[in-house]
C-alpha cells in the first residue's frame, strides 16, 4: 500500500527529529508548482512566498534536521533550473541543508536509481511516481531495509557538494 495526500503528509508532522530526501529525477510534476513553473519558463519573477518555504519552516523552527541530497546530471532540465533557481532557495533559507550531486562526467557507485525519504534514521519510504512525473505515494520499506538506505545517505552525503556552492557555479 502507498501513502499518499493526508497520510503521506502526516509523516512530516510526525518525525522527532530528522528527515533526509534522496531525490534522483530531473522532473517531477507537483500540483501546487504548476503555475509557478509555467511563470519560470515565461521569464517571470519568483513569488515573494517562495523566498522563505513556511512548510521547511514549520520543521526546522522546533528543532528537527531537514536534509536533502539531489542527484543530477547537467545539462540541467527545465524543471531542474527551476527547482535549484527558485525552489531550493526558500528551503534552504528555511533552514533545510540540501547538497548537489552532478554525475556529468564522472560515477559514483552504491547511489540509488529512485527517491526516498528516511526519517528519524528509522522508518524509510521509497518514492513512486507515474509515467507523467506525478507522485503515487510512498512505500513504507521494513526495518531490513534500513542498512542499505542509511549506506544511500551516508554515501551520498561524502559526495554531495553544498547547494550554494554548487549553484555559484
Amino acid at each position: 500500500m502507498l501513502l499518499a495526500g493526508d497520510d503521506f503528509n502526516r509523516l512530516f508532522q510526525t518525525f522527532e527529529s530528522s528527515a533526509f530526501k534522496m531525490e534522483t529525477k530531473d522532473r517531477y510534476d507537483v500540483d501546487g508548482e504548476r503555475d509557478v513553473f509555467r511563470s519560470f519558463l515565461e521569464g517571470g519573477e519568483m513569488p515573494e512566498d517562495w523566498e522563505d518555504s513556511p512548510w521547511v519552516r514549520s520543521m526546522t523552527d522546533t528543532g528537527k534536521t531537514l536534509q536533502r541530497v539531489h542527484i543530477i546530471c547537467s545539462p540541467l532540465s527545465d524543471y531542474l533550473r527551476f527547482e535549484l533557481g527558485w525552489g531550493y532557495v526558500g528551503n534552504s533559507r528555511a533552514g533545510e541543508d540540501i547538497r548537489i550531486i552532478d554525475l556529468a562526467g564522472r560515477e559514483i557507485s552504491g547511489l540509488p536509481d529512485h527517491d526516498f525519504w528516511l526519517f528519524d534514521d528509522s522508518r524509510v519510504y521509497r518514492m513512486h511516481y507515474g509515467v507523467d512525473d506525478e507522485f503515487l505515494g510512498a512505500e513504507s520499506l521494513g526495518a531490513e531495509a534500513l542498512p542499505q538506505y542509511r549506506a544511500y545517505r551516508d554515501t551520498s552525503w561524502k559526495y554531495a557538494m553544498p547547494y550554494a556552492e554548487y549553484w555559484q557555479q
